[in-house]
């Protein structure tokens, strides 16, 4: 695949106007206030994930209403000290899959915490556990237009308060230390990790690769490829509901979220990537951190040129090991 975004040498001071609703804060502190719960865990339960370097524990905590979400929790087998903890959101359409596939952070020494998705998991990998059942409102079989014309009833506001609770559930397990815990993600996965960046102020990373969600706009007039084109296949049979959908989408910014964030943040970016454009990777660095003293919050972007919304695959997961080792380190 040919670039099709600006080219580097724009996408490095790449700042577009902000699409943000004025009641941004109040939307997501409202939301996140009736989310919050004294006990973050249902159940823990331990499963047998036939290896023997790492222990795996099926667990359900509180999410998006009250409602029970399912993720599996990794560490490395006999570990007793308190552990650095990072909570692993997962891509568009998949769900927490098997307990034995995600194992890069728990062979590197930490507790890992992969999210299930609400009401996906049914179009890659191995399925999910967690339904969704506040999904009645207007839209398509996607999740990215589930309830798109309203932001109270939008799929991403209960998954994004889903993965602020996560957090809470990971601090809240035995042997995980609750100052060293951050957030990761790849597409989906990475526009979530940065949502959860910007709302909440005490993380200690945020490792952000291809993330939807970002540059929305943009993105929706610069590719037919799902999630984007599931939008632009909506708005085609709903004509004259895009002010509507525009509107919701700007809750769900990631540029906004990006620019609450406190956490040291690594990001990464292939600049072919015709999924999750780059422009919006750009845009959301290039604020990150701008409402909490800007130049004073860490932050670094790696660019693949010729590499698409894989990005720097195993590449770029060794300079995530090598920088999350050098923020423990302080």
């Amino acid at each position: 695949m040919p670039a099709f975004d600006l080219p580097l040498s724009e996408l490095e001071h790449y700042r577009p106007p902000l699409d943000e609703p004025a009641d941004f804060d109040a939307f997501w502190q409202t939301t996140l206030t009736s989310a919050a719960h004294s006990e973050p865990l249902i159940e823990v339960r331990r499963t047998d994930n036939g290896l023997a370097l790492v222990e795996s524990w099926d667990i359900t905590f509180r999410g998006f209403g009250g409602d029970p979400v399912r993720a599996w929790y990794t560490r490395p087998a006999g570990a007793t000290e308190l552990l650095p903890g990072i909570v692993e959101f997962a891509g568009y359409g998949r769900g927490r899959g098997l307990p034995h596939e995600r194992l890069v952070w728990a062979n590197a020494g930490h507790a890992h915490l992969l999210m299930d998705n609400r009401g996906q998991g049914d179009q890659y990998g191995n399925g999910g556990a967690t339904p969704d059942p506040h999904a009645s409102a207007p839209g398509g079989p996607g999740a990215v237009v589930r309830g798109l014309l309203d932001p109270y009833d939008y799929h991403y506001r209960r998954l994004i308060t889903d993965a602020v609770c996560a957090v809470a559930a990971l601090r809240a397990l035995e042997g995980v230390d609750p100052a060293r815990v951050a957030v990761c993600g790849n597409s989906q996965g990475g526009g979530v990790a940065l949502a959860v960046a910007g709302l909440v102020p005490d993380l200690a990373a945020a490792l952000v690769t291809a993330p939807l969600l970002c540059g929305i706009r943009r993105a929706l007039d610069l590719t037919d490829a799902a999630p984007y084109g599931e939008i632009s296949a909506y708005l085609a049979v709903h004509r004259g509901a895009e002010e509507a959908a525009y509107r919701t989408l700007g809750y769900v910014e990631g540029i906004s979220f990006a620019r609450r964030a406190q956490a040291p943040a690594h990001f990464g970016v292939g600049l072919r990537d015709t999924v999750c454009p780059p422009s919006g990777a750009y845009a959301a660095y290039h604020r990150y951190g701008e409402l909490a003293g800007g130049g004073a919050v860490a932050h670094e972007i790696h660019a693949y040129p010729f590499n698409g919304h894989e990005g720097g695959d195993a590449v770029h997961v060794r300079r995530q090991l090598e920088w999350l080792r050098g923020v423990w380190r302080g």
